[in-house]
């Protein structure tokens, strides 16, 4: 699973950088040895390091100075200084400045490796931190039910985690979880104490998603101020959930596939590849080998994926999970809105178990956070359901709960258009007007929202 942890060392020593590169070297790990802080400089230019070992004296630009030049380069990569015995004071500002860590010489080689783990442990940590202060992660849920096909959901899910795969595809309709399955197979996992980064394939504008997911240099394409840390890096060691795996473009797919046979990827605007050892979990709710006919998915890409594939059960599958669902997301949704929880009466519980729940548990909680905004604390009855709940063979029905009748009940579907055209507006002006991440936000397709918008006359 792990890869060779990649060290510069910067010291004008030469016998120092050579019998300390063959210790490291000897523990495993992949040693790159300079003398000077011009060479340490493009040395990080050239090629990506986990780590740095820097001397606080060199000549010319002294160790201070050279940390400063790679922060401004790449402020991710953690810096370990060495000091001179006598030098601490200098160390120690140099932490102040920005430095992981410093080791006084001489020191122990079992001292050094300590330092080394334990700096980019907590490197890593951080790298999660700026990751998730970027999205909006939600937190997952446990997975909720007891029935025949959950059961051997869970047993599938154990068995992969702990597993050696690498490369995993997720298959189901939209709406049925697949991200929660991803996170599962990632807690299980020995990956657990890593990263588990998740990226919608489909929410990304197209011109961005190859720096989403590998990384940039500085000014490689228009708008790239400052070096970008792609996806990938984020999760070395860890999970990349690619979700809607189906909506990565062609041009893209052919790089992707490079990375999945060996690791290896290039950032854009570098001029070296680096690599990175991830487990890949890629979800789609498309019919890939269709894709693959049509010309749409590479049939390459497709193999490689479909080695190992889980196939997630739709919820009208899943029996009297339902209300076991209906009761968590009521007590949830209930927390959120400061009131008791809804509940149901015996007719609107059977009328839910029957329901075809099209849009799965995407749709049944949706709804639910509908029903609590408008009856809080209430007891629903089937005459306040939406229109499809009384329509259940109507051919044109395609979106669940996300599509009232104009018919039934007019009061209430003025009440319900009201708030679910706030709760739109809201989600769009979070996304600052783009629709697609505007559509991750409510939980829904992009389609989805595009029909909202124009029922709701926000076109």
């Amino acid at each position: 699973m792990s890869r060779q942890i990649r060290i510069l060392i910067v010291d004008d020593e030469e016998s120092f950088v050579r019998s300390l590169s063959f210790a490291l070297r000897t523990e495993g790990m992949d040693v790159t040895g300079v003398h000077s802080g011009e060479d340490a400089f493009l040395a990080v230019r050239k090629q990506q390091f986990d780590i740095i070992l820097l001397d606080l004296r060199l000549p010319g630009a002294d160790g201070m100075e050279v940390l400063t030049s790679i922060q401004k380069l790449d402020i991710s990569i953690p810096v370990i200084m060495i000091s001179a015995h006598g030098d601490t004071r200098a160390a120690v500002q140099a932490v102040k400045n920005g430095a992981a860590d410093y080791l006084s010489k001489p020191f122990e080689l079992d001292e050094l490796i300590h330092t080394i783990k334990t700096t980019l442990d907590q490197s890593q940590v951080a790298l999660e931190l700026d990751y998730h202060r970027r999205r909006d992660a939600v937190p997952a849920n446990g997975l909720i039910g007891d029935c025949a096909a959950m059961s051997a959901l869970r047993t599938t899910i154990d068995r992969v985690a702990q597993s050696s795969a690498t490369r995993i595809l997720l298959l189901g309709e939209s709406g049925t979880g697949k991200a929660l399955v991803a996170r599962a197979i990632h807690s299980q996992s020995p990956r657990h104490d890593r990263a588990f980064v998740e990226v919608n394939c489909a929410a990304l504008p197209e011109q961005l998603i190859e720096s989403e997911l590998f990384g940039a240099e500085k000014g490689s394409y228009t708008g790239a101020h400052q070096k970008r840390t792609g996806l990938v890096r984020l999760a070395d060691s860890g999970t990349l959930f690619l979700d809607e795996i189906g909506e990565l473009p062609l041009a893209l797919q052919a790089k992707f596939l490079h990375f999945l046979e060996n690791g290896d990827y290039r950032p854009v605007g570098a001029e070296r590849s680096a690599s990175a050892d991830v487990r890949v979990i890629a979800a789609t709710n498309r019919d890939l080998a269709e894709q693959v006919r049509l010309g749409q998915f590479r049939e390459d890409l497709f193999y490689r994926l479909n080695v190992i594939t889980i196939d997630i059960p739709a919820l009208r599958a899943r029996g009297e999970d339902i209300l076991s669902l209906v009761s968590h997301f009521a007590d949830r949704q209930a927390q959120a809105e400061g009131c008791r929880p809804i509940e149901f009466d015996s007719e609107t519980q059977g009328m839910l178990r029957t329901h075809p729940w099209r849009g799965n548990v995407r749709e049944l909680k949706n709804l639910i956070e509908r029903l609590t905004i408008l009856y809080p604390g209430k007891t629903i009855s089937a005459d306040v359901l939406p229109g499809e709940f009384h329509q259940t063979d109507d051919p044109h029905y395609s979106d669940g709960a996300n599509r009232l009748s104009n018919t039934a009940h007019p009061q209430l579907q003025d009440r319900l258009d009201v708030t679910e055209r706030h709760i739109v507006q809201d989600a769009l002006e979070q996304a600052d007007g783009h629709k697609g991440r505007a559509a991750e936000i409510l939980g829904i397709s992009r389609h989805a929202l595009k029909r909202r918008l124009q029922r709701l006359g926000l076109q």
